[in-house]
């Protein structure tokens, strides 16, 4: 389980950091393996970005729904039949925390090689160096090449998602598994995206190896 660590009093966070907080304690209560993705990851692993919701990948069984609402009620506001209906088809919903507006994404985890494999290499990592709030994070390699994918299916459009695949390449250089990047890259045929990006990003040439 992740710990509730915090260098300072929690209502002295920043609120999203609250908010990501306390679904985590819930989940950890619940027992719901999660994985925080998308802005959460690629803000640890390069330059940070405020965002205005969060998204993690979750575990949740038709058994877990009831105690799950339960659990986020009253502080959110919650869609029971969009969680129905996103376990049932592996899809997604989301909740909203009421005091904040702030929303929290929640993707089923989807039954194929390469997100068992990055929900299985997941990460305990401080979301946030002066905060000490911890969470299950997807690994630097996994959120590039979901960044990159993403940026593919969006049509190439996205500067975020691009910036945000970019930082992390900045960010993370040497500590990068290459193989592990390339052989992925060419599963999801994005192998022409990660060689441009790696280029903009001036890696040195030895990260490639």
């Amino acid at each position: 389980m992740a710990p509730n660590l915090t260098h300072r009093p929690s209502d002295e966070l920043p609120e999203p950091l609250q908010v990501l907080q306390l679904v985590v304690s819930k989940l950890n209560e619940l027992r719901v393996p999660y994985m925080g993705g998308g802005s959460i990851a690629s803000s640890v692993y390069g330059p940070p970005r405020t965002t205005q919701d969060a998204d993690l990948v979750i575990e949740l069984t038709r058994n877990q729904i009831d105690p799950f609402i339960q659990a986020v009620l009253p502080e959110f506001y919650v869609d029971r039949g969009l969680i129905e209906r996103a376990v049932a088809e592996r899809s997604s919903f989301n909740i909203i925390h009421l005091k904040s507006s702030f929303k929290i994404d929640f993707f089923i985890l989807r039954q194929e090689s390469f997100h068992l494999g990055a929900f299985q290499r997941r990460q305990l990592r401080e979301v946030d160096p002066y905060s000490g709030v911890w969470a299950y994070l997807q690994s630097a390699e996994d959120t590039l090449l979901h960044k990159l994918s993403r940026y593919r299916q969006g049509g190439c459009v996205s500067e975020n998602q691009w910036r945000d695949a970019l930082g992390i390449l900045k960010g993370q250089e040497e500590r990068l598994d290459w193989l592990y990047l390339r052989r992925w890259a060419q599963e999801l045929q994005i192998q022409d995206l990660l060689e441009q990006a790696r280029q903009e990003a001036n890696l040195e040439e030895h990260a490639r190896l």
